[in-house]
């Protein structure tokens, strides 16, 4: 299924794997792990880290209503980005920015 065919749904599954929560948060599949990692995200039961993760719509839709929490986000997405850059940047292999910030 494609992202357009399942936000077409009339009816969105009770349980979300991390491709269809990205369609619904707008972000790539890669993201949700850094979200989960970051506490933005919270998976359904105690599953191992290795584990498919699968996440409650009605929650991930709720979130979505939420301002503050897209701001949040996005900024953990970005700073995600930012450290794997910082990594290219700077050969020592040091990076600029910390590996887990919380906005």
């Amino acid at each position: 299924m494609n992202p357009s065919e399942f936000l077409n749904l009339k009816t969105i599954p009770a349980r979300l794997n991390s491709e269809q929560a990205a369609w619904l948060i707008g972000c790539q599949p890669h993201n949700i792990p850094v979200l989960v990692a970051a506490k933005q995200l919270k998976p359904l039961g105690n599953v191992a880290a290795n584990a498919v993760k699968y996440f409650y719509a009605a929650e991930v839709l709720e979130l979505c209503k939420d301002r503050n929490w897209l701001a949040r986000v996005t900024a953990v997405i970005q700073n995600d980005w930012a450290r794997r850059n910082a990594r290219y940047r700077d050969p020592a292999g040091a990076t600029a920015l910390p590996a887990n910030s919380n906005n």
